[in-house]
């Protein structure tokens, strides 16, 4: 006895849409190649060289910027960096919509500065974005995760592994998943 056919799924199926416009889809698939052949396998101390590839695709990159090779951004035309800003390799910055990495912060290797989620309650789970600011003299340590919506305040620490679910206070040490304060920096 055969086998009934499964009903074809409707064009209408929200979750077979994509996310983002074709424009955006093409544009990334095309940052993609570029940071294949002119990123990813670049030395490690041609800053000023990834740099220039990253403005070319629309970042905003402040005096010496330091975007190691390994590091991943999803959209640089929204990517804003003051200046000597790191982004260490293997850092990842998920950017439908603008991150902001003041002067001097650091975002150690394996960070996540995630800046898209998507709307549980909403039956087309359609996704969500909010921008991300890192604040002056702040550093996401490894493997810490930053989430959409959260600004991490300047000479705020996000320790090893932590997760920031909310805004971090300046001059504040955090750690944890949910992070949560564990003492005050020192200003300077």
């Amino acid at each position: 006895m055969a086998q009934p056919a499964t009903a074809p799924v409707p064009a209408t199926d929200p979750y077979l849409r994509a996310s983002t416009p074709l424009r955006n889809r093409v544009g990334r698939a095309v940052w993609a190649l570029a940071h294949l052949v002119f990123v990813r396998f670049s030395p490690r101390p041609f800053h000023a060289w990834r740099a220039a590839v990253f403005r070319l695709f629309g970042a905003t990159l402040g005096a010496n910027c330091h975007v190691y090779p390994a590091a991943r951004v999803w959209a640089p035309w929204n990517l804003i960096c003051e200046d000597a800003v790191g982004i260490a390799d293997g850092a990842v910055v998920y950017n439908p919509a603008p991150i902001r990495l003041s002067s001097h912060c650091v975002i150690s290797q394996d960070a996540y500065l995630c800046g898209a989620t998507h709307d549980i309650d909403d039956p087309a789970f359609p996704m969500t974005s909010a921008p991300i600011t890192i604040g002056r003299y702040a550093w996401v340590c490894a493997r810490a995760v930053v989430c959409a919506g959260v600004t991490v305040g300047d000479g705020a620490v996000l320790g090893l592994a932590s997760v920031a679910t909310r805004d971090l206070d300046v001059w504040t040490v955090y750690a944890g998943a949910p992070a949560r304060e564990i003492r005050k920096r020192k200003r300077h």
